[in-house]
Formats: structure tokens, C-alpha cells, sequence
């Protein structure tokens, strides 16, 4: 799958571009990440389930999302009309065959061109970020996603673990086309007045430029020890971070949180990239992937 720029919305950001759609032509992307999907649809935890950070923001939204069935029959039949490029698929599931169950169907969809498996996923229970915190697990549900599918098929991890290249290796062992890191990690704020925790659900995942540091150390250390593309995440806000991102390894950037705050922020940071890399005198993004020893 090849991209006519790196910047890609990360999925849970960006919906199914809806409702993006209407502030501009989301065409002008590399792709994006749709909202995780699992095979039974989901409200998602109580409310509240955000809380605002200095630097971020904390979520525990829950994998909300209306199931598999009904974004094959509605969700991308939709999608079509208005985004005319492959889309990253991504998937979530509570167990080993749920996750085979969604990625053998969404496999079959021609607008998908990678399936993104998320084992990382931090605000829910007895599921996603349970099978990313241990090497065997993550490529458990690596073989049996590979077992059923032809397209490339991307690892998504959680920054909530020791070592996050044992991890990594174990995906790319597991016969995994790609990582992406990383997810959100684990925060939680507390409600002075109320003196209880501000979302319902205690804790969840904590994103934003605050989390940029952490991420492009381990996108650098999985990089230099896996032989797989590597798509970056993780406090992304500007088109200089997708710079750093790449220099560290990436292949490819995906913004979330930013999204969140600004409806315009990939727009914006495609419409930058060409003026940053004429000011660091870089030719083509290609060159400078990895860069850094």
C-alpha cells in the first residue's frame, strides 16, 4: 500500500470521515484509521469518559462502535461515496477468535487496503490491551489473524509494558507486515471537589502532545530492532513531529488527539510538511526514514 503522503488519522479520531468530510476534502490523506471495530456492536463504557490534561487528554470511550456486521453492510458502502482511497481497517476483540472472526471478514472488503489489530487498547475490560502486554499473546493473536487473511496486517501496541521490542518481535516472528505504535497510556484524574476520579471508568487512555517523547523512543527502538514497517503514533501535532517521527523510523505518522482538538489538524499538517522539509533541506520523506543511529 503506498501513500501520497504519510499523514494518517489514527483510528477512534477520526470516525469513519463523516464527519470530517465537511471540513474538507479528506482525499488530500495518506489514509485513514477507521473507528475500532469489534464483532458484536458496543455503546461503550458510562459516562463521563473523557477528562481534559494540560498537555492531552484522558479517554475511556470503550470501543463504542456499532459492530462489524453493520460497517460491512453500512459504514463502508458510505464511506465510498466520499473517500476514494484504501483505508486502514481497525480491529478489537475480547478474545483470540473474535479477532480472526473480524479481520477474516473485513479481509474480504475491497476499500481496506490494511488491517490494523489493536492489542492494545487500555479502557476496556478483558480485552485489547490484555493481549499486547505479553510477547506470547500479542503473537497468538498475530498467527491466527494471519491465518485468515491475505492483506497486510499491522500490530498495534500499548506503551503500558517493560519491553516494548520483545513485543514487537514477537508480532513480526508471528509473520505480522507491520507495527504501530503507540497507543494511549494509562492515565486517570481525580475531581477535587467530588474527590472521586473524573471519568466513570477511573482510569484510560492518556494522549496528546504530552506522550510525543515516549513514543518516538519506541518507535526508534522497534524500528532498529524489527525488519517491518513501522507507522508512528502518538502526540503528533505538527508537520515538524512527523519529521522527528520518521527521522526515529517511521514510514508512516498517525495523528489522533489532535484531531480532537482541531477538525483541521491533518489538513494543516499536510500543507506544512512540504514548507518544513524545504527549511531542513529534505528532498523526499523516503531519504530520511530511520535516519537516526
Amino acid at each position: 500500500m503506498e501513500l501520497d503522503n504519510p499523514v494518517i488519522p489514527a483510528s477512534g479520531t477520526f470516525g469513519f470521515g463523516n464527519e470530517f468530510k465537511d471540513f474538507y476534502d479528506i482525499n488530500i490523506l495518506g489514509s485513514f484509521s477507521f473507528k475500532g471495530t469489534t464483532k458484536e456492536p458496543r455503546f461503550g463504557n458510562p459516562t463521563p469518559r473523557i477528562a481534559e490534561c494540560e498537555a492531552g487528554m484522558i479517554n475511556a470511550v470503550g470501543l463504542q462502535n456499532p459492530g462489524i456486521d453493520k460497517v460491512i453492510s453500512e459504514e463502508l458502502p458510505r464511506l465510498r461515496t466520499y473517500f476514494h482511497k484504501p483505508v486502514i481497517a481497525n480491529i478489537s476483540g475480547f478474545s483470540i477468535e473474535e479477532y480472526a472472526y473480524c479481520c477474516e471478514r473485513i479481509d474480504k472488503e475491497e476499500q481496506v487496503g490494511i488491517i490494523e489489530v489493536n492489542v492494545s487498547c487500555p479502557n476496556v475490560r478483558h480485552g485489547g490491551m490484555s493481549f499486547g502486554t505479553s510477547p506470547e499473546a500479542a503473537a497468538e493473536v498475530t498467527r491466527a489473524v494471519k491465518a485468515v487473511t491475505t492483506k497486510p496486517v499491522y500490530i498495534k501496541l500499548s506503551p503500558n509494558v517493560t519491553d516494548i521490542v520483545a513485543i514487537a518481535k514477537a508480532c513480526e516472528e508471528a509473520g505480522a507486515d507491520g507495527i504501530c505504535l503507540i497507543n494511549t497510556m494509562l492515565g486517570m484524574r481525580i475531581d477535587l471537589e467530588r474527590r472521586r476520579p473524573v471519568i466513570a471508568n477511573t482510569m484510560g487512555g492518556f494522549s496528546g502532545s504530552a506522550i510525543f517523547p515516549v513514543a518516538v523512543r519506541m518507535v526508534y527502538q522497534v524500528a532498529k530492532a524489527c525488519h517491518i514497517p513501522v507507522m508512528g503514533c502518538g502526540g503528533v501535532t505538527t508537520a515538524r513531529d512527523v519529521i522527528e517521527m520518521m527521522m526515529a523510523g517511521a514510514t508512516a505518522v498517525q495523528v489522533g488527539a489532535a484531531n480532537l482538538k482541531n477538525p483541521y489538524a491533518a489538513k494543516e499538517i499536510i500543507e506544512q510538511l512540504p514548507i518544513e522539509m524545504e527549511r531542513l533541506g529534505i528532498e523526499r520523506l523516503a531519504e530520511i526514514i530511520g535516519i537516526v543511529e
